[in-house]
């Protein structure tokens, strides 16, 4: 019920619901899955296709913002309600994560810009 409203529709329609959300309570936003639901069915896809990657293989995970957000926070294994303070992706913007000594580790949040230049054929 929440998509296609702007933040202020949102808050003036459902904004008890926006508020709980906002402190890190579990709400249906919307009507729509949990973070919790959201997360208990993309992590397992990541994990299983990083399962099956060569030594020092990328996988490469596009999907919505805060799929992606709830996904992170699953695999840091950090508790659902601290999901909000790893913060949104801003559009064509993504997260690198690594393998470290006692699981995943968060290596870039939101980045925005590549190493080198990307060269295209554009005049």
């Amino acid at each position: 019920m929440w998509q296609g409203l702007t933040h202020e529709e949102i808050l003036a329609r459902y904004g008890d619901e926006y508020r709980a959300w906002k402190r890190g309570e579990p709400v249906r936003r919307g009507g729509g899955e949990l973070e919790s639901e959201v997360a208990d069915r993309a992590a397992p896809v990541v994990l299983e296709h990083a399962e099956k990657l060569p030594e020092e293989g990328t996988l490469v995970v596009v999907s919505h913002g805060g799929t992606i957000r709830t996904t992170i926070g699953r695999l840091l294994g950090l508790a659902p309600h601290s999901w909000e303070s790893l913060g949104g992706l801003s559009n064509c913007c993504w997260s690198v994560l690594g393998e470290g000594a006692r699981g995943w580790r968060l290596l870039e949040h939101n980045a925005g810009t590549l190493p080198e230049p990307v060269l295209g054929d554009d005049d």
